[in-house]
């Protein structure tokens, strides 16, 4: 089969780009004709304000990447959904409804009027709908979803979002596959990187900080817990960082609180988890994550809320502890759990290695069902 998948992809970074490009490797090794039609300026500066691309890839880059994409160039759009109609599928992954435009354009490209037959199109809903919206995500998300043949989501709560936008959809879900960061040779500079002092229960919390992340609730939460309970911030700060540092402040944990910011690279990973008795993802709502995933490959348990689809990946009790979206209270009592190192310990052993390939095998089959 002829596929086409229009996302981001290498030098792009993030679990979006990683599963773009996973998702093309996983295709032609399958046997399928495979390219990605990607994007060199994917969105303006000002709507993106972390850093967009990396130097080094998170993973092996697919080979047959395309970099036709510019968000200041919609002929470039068109002329993209012509070269695509030969294809049989064309995929879209959707991460934000800024990409819709080019992709309902690459879709007029297509060549999918009436009395002709161009190639079956499905989208792959990252996110259905943005956790922090803006005005025309709604009709834009919308529009898409009612054109695509197929739409994948992967909960069922965006399952029921996609068709109450789309009723007449197509919607099919499927659990997303992991996709993690190839961490490669671990960078020197790593073992230079500032981590609270060594206690007997630090916690990390990773990624990209927003307000839907919970952040704010974890830092309440670890100001009521047993003080050699430590925490490290590290990821790209979307919120004013000065904000937080008053918080911090005000909740009398400075120095039980280390931040990092900017984006992690993949070679600094392992020295992050290393330094780490737990992840916590004390998230208010989320679709899905693979900072789960992630954390177990490292060997350590997760702490997380039940959010979307996050606590799928945790078994409670068994490698992690669960707990409720945007609950302070719950929360503490997780941590106070946490904090015993005897769970600690217990939590810890019962982290499994990572296997992708049941994942991906499903994830492929719901993808090409006709």
């Amino acid at each position: 089969m002829r596929i086409a998948l229009a996302g981001p992809a290498h030098p792009y970074k993030g679990g979006g780009a990683r599963h773009t490009t996973e998702l093309a490797h996983r295709l032609a090794a399958a046997g399928h004709d495979v390219v990605i039609v990607s994007w060199r300026a994917q969105y303006p500066k000002r709507l993106y304000p972390g850093r967009q691309t990396v130097d080094v890839a998170e993973g092996a880059p697919y080979p047959r990447t395309r970099r036709l994409l510019a968000w200041y160039r919609p002929d470039g759009w068109l002329a993209a959904g012509g070269r695509l109609r030969t294809a049989d599928l064309v995929v879209f992954a959707l991460l934000t409804p800024l990409q819709v435009p080019a992709y309902l354009t690459i879709m007029a490209g297509l060549g999918r009027g009436a009395g002709q037959h161009g190639p079956r199109t499905a989208v792959i809903c990252h996110n259905v709908l943005p956790h922090e919206r803006r005005p025309g995500d709604v009709p834009l998300t919308r529009a898409l979803l009612s054109r695509a043949d197929t739409v994948i989501t992967h909960s069922a709560a965006q399952a029921a979002q996609a068709k109450a936008l789309a009723p007449g959809a197509t919607v099919r879900t499927v659990t997303m596959p992991p996709h993690l960061p190839a961490t490669g040779q671990e960078d020197h500079d790593a073992e230079r990187i500032r981590f609270p002092a060594p206690a007997h229960c630090r916690l990390l919390f990773f990624g990209i900080v927003r307000p839907y992340k919970g952040l704010d609730v974890l830092l309440r939460a670890l100001a009521g817990a047993p003080s050699h309970v430590t925490l490290t911030v590290a990821g790209e700060f979307w919120t004013d960082i000065t904000d937080l540092e008053y918080l911090i402040a005000e909740l009398g944990v400075r120095d039980r609180v280390a931040l990092r910011p900017g984006y992690v690279p993949a070679n600094q990973i392992p020295a992050l988890f290393a330094a780490a008795d737990a992840l916590v993802m004390p998230y208010r709502e989320a679709t899905a994550s693979q900072n789960a995933l992630l954390a177990f490959a490292h060997g350590v348990p997760v702490i997380t809320t039940t959010a979307g689809a996050l606590a799928e990946a945790v078994r409670d009790g068994v490698d992690g502890l669960t707990c409720a979206p945007g609950d302070e209270e719950d929360l503490l009592r997780a941590l106070k759990e946490f904090s015993d190192p005897r769970t600690a310990r217990r939590l810890r052993a019962g982290v499994r290695a990572v296997d992708p390939e049941p994942g991906w095998a499903a994830y492929l089959r719901v993808l090409l069902a006709g």
